[in-house]
């Protein structure tokens, strides 16, 4: 089995599906803030196959329209 290589994956993922949005639309939604994300970078975000940097956190929740402590819930961690 593959060690995850990040905790907030599953977050993402619950996230992006409940504003009913797909990884390809995500991605895009990245791209507009300034990351040249591709539907195969969240893919392996969501599956915690990928690392992610700190820089990389913040596009994410803005993409999400969400605060960045939100892709911390539902994991065990203090935020």
């Amino acid at each position: 089995m593959t060690p995850k290589k990040n905790i907030i994956g599953p977050q993402v993922r619950e996230l992006r599906l409940a504003q009913k949005l797909t990884q390809g639309a995500l991605a895009a939604r990245c791209g507009a803030l300034g990351w040249d994300a591709t539907e195969n970078t969240i893919t392996k975000i969501e599956t915690q196959l990928r690392c992610v940097t700190d820089r990389e956190l913040i596009l994410i929740a803005r993409a999400l329209r969400t605060k960045l402590r939100h892709l911390f819930e539902g994991n065990g961690t203090l935020f």
